[in-house]
């Protein structure tokens, strides 16, 4: 059945501008780490997808190694934009990453040039496009220059096959230097997404910490893993269920899920419930929260396995002011919980 998007799927979606640029996303932003791969029906992706953007959702954020196979969920978006969003593709925001192992041998990992540029052509021809919105540097790279891997995503865009430079999960200090580089190049620094939640919040640590850092060059945020690989769910409330991430240790190991963290875990829900939110609600709208000068969080970055989660995340946008007195309690138990795997080592 042909798609033919809803009318009104820009009336209830914030739009936020990045940094200091003429880009805006929508406060929540749909990631295609999981359930998008060969691993999950392609009626159920679509199903996602074209909800997601009649809601207005017009962000979607891959990288090549997304799948089960690595570089499936590209291809399959591809398939999905060319049978339902080509006639939309002006409207949406599409973007990509390399910079995690992809193919074996000494190129196909890290951050040189040779594996950032070969990488991009190869997600172009996954998913069927001409360019991408958004090309990041998936990870800071220790034994690459910096300056070969932003002169990377300085020729992406140059180039015409991507429109702005990303990175993801460098600190403060190297996003510094990042930005530097891409300035003195010509091509602004447009976004850094970084890992935060309530229980991971490396972002806000350091003087100057990595959002002080991005209002000094401009830049913007998108935040990922916002519910902590599902540990700020109901998922977890009354113990580790068999079938969940941590179960099977995928990227969650039932280990870190202690009796203290847990706990803390069911002081947030008991906060959440009083708001008259679902713990995921609250966590996202917590991300997204108007701070003093501002929210320092451009988008939050979520996954869905269905229509039914992507909608009840979503509602989390009616509801995004905080009292004090509920940040002062959530405070109380959103703490640091070492579960940052993407942590510069």
């Amino acid at each position: 059945m042909t798609f033919t998007a809803a009318d009104d799927r820009y009336d209830t979606m914030p739009y936020r501008r990045v940094g200091r640029s003429g880009l805006k996303l929508p406060a929540i932003s749909l990631g295609l780490w999981h359930n998008f791969g060969d691993d999950k029906r392609f009626d159920e992706q679509r199903a996602i997808l074209r909800r997601a953007f009649d809601l207005g959702v017009n962000h979607f954020d891959l990288a090549n190694n997304y799948g089960p196979p690595d570089g499936s969920a590209e291809t399959n978006f591809g398939r999905h934009l060319k049978d339902d969003f080509l006639p939309y593709r002006d409207e949406l925001v599409i973007s990509t990453k390399a910079g995690y192992s992809m193919w074996p041998g000494p190129y196909g990992d890290w951050g040189s040039r040779k594996y950032l540029l070969s990488s991009l052509d190869q997600s172009l021809q996954r998913m069927g496009l001409d360019y991408v919105d958004i090309f990041y540097s998936h990870r800071p790279d220790p034994q690459t220059p910096m300056e070969e891997t932003m002169g990377a995503l300085d020729h992406a865009v140059r180039s015409g096959k991507a429109l702005y430079a990303g990175i993801s999960s460098y600190t403060p200090e190297q996003t510094l230097e990042a930005a530097r580089i891409l300035k003195d190049l010509g091509t602004p620094l447009l976004i850094h997404q970084p890992s935060y939640s309530m229980l991971n919040r490396w972002t806000e640590d350091g003087s100057p910490n990595l959002y002080e850092v991005l209002d000094q060059v401009g830049a913007g945020s998108i935040a990922f893993s916002p519910l902590a690989q599902g540990v700020l769910t109901d998922r977890y409330l009354q113990g580790v269920p068999e079938d969940s991430r941590a179960a099977k240790a995928r990227f969650l190991s039932e280990e870190s899920l202690t009796d203290d963290k847990l706990d803390r875990v069911r002081g947030l829900n008991a906060i959440a419930a009083a708001r008259g939110q679902s713990l995921a609600q609250m966590a996202i709208a917590w991300i997204l929260r108007d701070q003093p000068k501002g929210s320092p969080v451009t988008s939050a970055l979520v996954g869905a396995s269905s229509v039914r989660q992507l909608e009840d995340t979503l509602s989390a946008i009616s509801n995004l002011a905080f009292s004090q007195d509920e940040l002062t309690a959530i405070d109380e138990f959103a703490v640091e919980s070492d579960i940052n795997l993407w942590a510069v080592r």
